[in-house]
């Protein structure tokens, strides 16, 4: 592997920054209220460097999402470290809690950024669409752990890859953590112990 420039390393800070202070201004003031110049300026930056360094502003709340779901410091995407965790899964059981653990470990940590999203979808046409595409790319990228289920001696019922896939995400919905431990109170605690019993049970 090649290592990185200089140049290269002090695009990924400035696209770190700009990202960061993205989040926060969206946190702030919502995504329809926050411009490009306020990110800028936030950022310390030029407003064509925001555009070099990310994109649009569709592409900066996809961005902070990102960010948000891989953690701080993370030095994989959330893609490649769930491949590894899935991998090192020696059987059924171990499968179920890494997904459990996983969507534990992230629904905190994007709830902040989801709620963002959801209601600037309700009013803005590129956000509506990005939480279309993610949803899609989760329900997607699901197919994959469903595989590695059946894999491991799950889903015996007959069920598909792309049918548990789909009780996957409908099971880990950012929705449904907010509804469960946001909105009705319960604890992080209970919340995994029955997200992992429904996977198990589903794709059992």
């Amino acid at each position: 592997m090649s290592r990185l420039t200089r140049r290269e390393i002090q695009a990924a800070g400035t696209r770190d920054v700009i990202v960061e202070a993205a989040g926060r201004l969206f946190a702030a003031d919502g995504y329809v209220r926050t411009t490009i110049d306020q990110i800028a300026a936030e950022s310390g930056v030029a407003v064509q460097t925001v555009y070099n360094s990310v994109g649009n502003k569709a592409a900066l709340l996809s961005a902070v999402l990102d960010r948000a779901a891989a953690g701080p410091g993370a030095h994989a995407g959330v893609l490649d470290f769930m491949r590894e965790r899935t991998r090192q899964a020696a059987d059924f059981d171990a499968l179920i809690t890494v997904l459990a653990d996983w969507f534990v470990e992230v629904h905190p940590r994007t709830a902040g950024i989801n709620a963002v999203i959801a209601r600037a979808a309700a009013v803005d046409d590129t956000a509506s669409q990005l939480e279309r595409d993610r949803g899609q790319q989760r329900l997607r990228r699901y197919e994959e752990a469903a595989a590695a289920a059946r894999a491991r001696g799950g889903l015996s019922s007959g069920m598909s890859d792309a049918e548990g896939a789909a009780a996957i995400w409908s099971l880990g919905h950012p929705q449904v953590y907010r509804a469960l431990v946001q909105d009705a109170g319960w604890s992080v605690a209970a919340y995994r112990e029955w997200i992992a019993g429904a996977l198990a049970a589903a794709l059992a």
